[in-house]
């Protein structure tokens, strides 16, 4: 594939966008760019200062301020904030949730726009979140949107958090993530719903490699 390609997944939290983002780019040898990482990223700058992830006159004023980049390492981009990498910080329920908050302003959804699309302009890339095909990448060749049962990704995300030696009880992640749902559903600018012409699958009882080598069925057959 000479031509700069370009591959939307979007859907929930939990519906295992990372996973399957990353093992395509490195199937095709395309750049992976978590896009989600961008907006926790924000929100981590925005702890640190000590605002509310609601305080939206603090956050649009400290925009200029944030020095956010995405460098690219073994074909993976990597989040830089102040120039230092940033860590499992930005995984957190806390750092969830001020993602989800930060996102909801158009300010910041416009600060880190023009990043996301020119880097996918150049290189022919894998693009996951919730809005990369209505509004990141509406031109991008393959739209993928992933579904799967509430209940089922919030044990994902319960175990994926436990790994990284977070101190959280299942019951709480799945309480987050319906609070997430709603406000990523439900925003007005940028809401989380599959673009017309996505192909939409269920994931709920497929492992990470079925995921996988169904989405790969589907590339293939649109690139084709």
């Amino acid at each position: 594939m000479s031509k700069i390609i370009n591959i939307a997944i979007d859907g929930p939290s939990g519906s295992g966008k990372s996973t399957l983002a990353s093992a395509i780019a490195k199937h095709y040898g395309f750049i992976y760019i978590d896009t989600g990482a961008l907006y926790r990223t924000v929100g981590l700058y925005i702890q640190r200062k000590g605002f509310a992830s609601d305080d939206v006159e603090n956050i649009v004023a400290a925009l200029p301020h944030i020095d956010i980049d995405m460098r690219l390492e073994g074909g993976k981009g990597v989040v830089t904030l102040d120039g230092v990498p940033v860590s499992d910080e930005i995984r957190t329920p806390k750092s969830s949730m001020y993602a989800s908050d930060v996102s909801k302003i158009p300010q910041v959804r416009a600060f880190l726009l023009d990043l996301q699309r020119d880097i996918a302009k150049r290189n022919s890339t894998v693009m996951d979140g919730r809005d990369i095909g209505t509004v990141i990448l509406p031109d991008a060749q393959v739209k993928l949107f992933l579904v799967a049962d509430d209940t089922v990704r919030a044990k994902r995300r319960y175990i994926e958090l436990l790994e990284k030696g977070q101190s959280v009880t299942e019951e709480e992640v799945l309480a987050d993530m319906r609070r997430r749902d709603k406000n990523d559903s439900g925003r007005e600018i940028a809401p989380a719903v599959a673009a017309e012409d996505a192909i939409l699958f269920d994931n709920s009882a497929l492992s990470p490699e079925e995921t996988f080598a169904k989405a790969k069925e589907i590339i293939d057959g649109v690139l084709a």
